[in-house]
This record gives C-alpha cells, sequence and structure tokens, in this order.
C-alpha cells in the first residue's frame, strides 16, 4: 500500500530534487526526511502546506493519493529561486544565555537582545542565532563550549522526530535549557529526548513545559593550540 512518505519520494523524484534539497526547503534534516519517505516518522502539517503552496503538489495526492500529483505543472525556475538554499556567508548573533536569563527573551520578537559577538559561517541555511552548548548530554558530537546554530520553530508540534533541537523546558518553575534527539512518546501530551551520551537515560517531557524550541543546524567547536 502506497503511504504519504512514497508519495514524497516519488514527488522529489518527479522534481528532480536531492534529498539534500527537498530538506533544505522543508527546513528540516536529511535524516528526518528520509525518516519520511520510509515510513518512520510523519509529515508536519507546516511541511505540507510549504509542499502544497510552494511546490503545486495536490493535496489530494499528497494526502489520499488522489488526482494527479500536481495542481499545475510545475514551474522549475521559480522553485529554485525559492529554495531555501546555503548562504554563501551569514553573520549569525551569538547569544550568551547567563547574559540574557534564559533562552525565551531570545526567541521573543518583541525583545531587544544585544548578541554577545556574531559568527561567521559560510555556506549554510539560514540560521536565527547560536548559543554555547553545557553538558555532556550530547557528547561526543557536542561537548560542553562547543556553539551550535539554530533555526526557530514557532510550535513544537512542526519537530521532525529524530532531529537534533535546542529547547527551553520549565521544571518547577525554572528554566533548563537543552540540546536533545527529540522522539515521539507513547504517551500523548509528552515528546521524549533522546542524548547521545549513552550514561544519560532518555526522559519524556510534557509538551505544555517547553517554552522554546529550534532545529540545530551545526555546530561550531574550538580547538586552543599550544
Amino acid at each position: 500500500m502506497e503511504t504519504i512518505g512514497m508519495r514524497v519520494r516519488l514527488m522529489r523524484k518527479q522534481l528532480n530534487m536531492t534529498q539534500d534539497q527537498l530538506s533544505q526547503r522543508l527546513g528540516i534534516g536529511k535524516a528526518a526526511l528520509s525518516m519520511i519517505e520510509t515510513g518512520k516518522a510523519g509529515l508536519s502539517q507546516r511541511n505540507k502546506n510549504i509542499l502544497v503552496q510552494d511546490l503545486n503538489i495536490n493535496p489530494d495526492w499528497l494526502e489520499l493519493g488522489e488526482g494527479k500529483m500536481f495542481n499545475a505543472e510545475p514551474d522549475m525556475t521559480s522553485y529554485l529561486h525559492r529554495t531555501d538554499k546555503s548562504l554563501p556567508l551569514q553573520s549569525v548573533p551569538l547569544y550568551s544565555i547567563e547574559g540574557t536569563a534564559g533562552l525565551v527573551p531570545i526567541f521573543d520578537a518583541k525583545s531587544e537582545i544585544t548578541p554577545s559577538n556574531f559568527i561567521h559561517i559560510p555556506n549554510l541555511p539560514k540560521c536565527d542565532g547560536a548559543i554555547y552548548v553545557q553538558g555532556d548530554s550530547m557528547y561526543p558530537l557536542l561537548k560542553s563550549g562547543d556553539i551550535v546554530l539554530y533555526k526557530q520553530l514557532s510550535d513544537v508540534r512542526d519537530v521532525f522526530w529524530g532531529d537534533m533541537y535546542l529547547l527551553s523546558i520549565e521544571i518547577d518553575g525554572e528554566e533548563y535549557i537543552t540540546v536533545k534527539y527529540v522522539q515521539k512518546s507513547e504517551h500523548d501530551g509528552y515528546i521524549k529526548l533522546v542524548s547521545q551520551n549513552q550514561h544519560h537515560a532518555d526522559k519524556e517531557v510534557e509538551i505544555s513545559r517547553i517554552r522554546a524550541i529550534a532545529l540545530i543546524k551545526a555546530s561550531v567547536r574550538m580547538h586552543t593550540i599550544g
């Protein structure tokens, strides 16, 4: 039986797109797209809207496999102009969590937080900001003192299971900031946070406790010589 993931893959092939190109357009990781195409993860409503509105995909075909794939013949030239391609160079604001009293003020569009510095990174998709990693839960992939660059999400329901996210979680009135893999929970209203470090146990967290969330786009490790 054909699934929505199989139709996403068929659509991508029809548009002559690589997984890298489509995942960048959707604002997700390549691994997340691969999971969608193989039926291991679902397609968020946000990304369904992108496929329908930007790529002219017929929503009935996408959801049910009914009708034609495209509402109209796709304009490949205009699509390529809209693709979330890597930027030749961008200045990403680097924030100090200690100096801003948490992650939420940084994400608040009305807040005027001054970055502690800027990172100039070539050939990356658009990033909203960067912060220093604290703790060893994602070691050896990330270690304390590394910098992660992120893209903000407006709704936790837009996450793609298995990707790495920066999260602000309220626990007993305190803000807990962490970088974790986000996976689907078996319990309604919860998500599962998974560490890279095998010494850290998985944790189930109520979605209502999540105050801010962002997709990790890249990381930077500083090496000191001498």
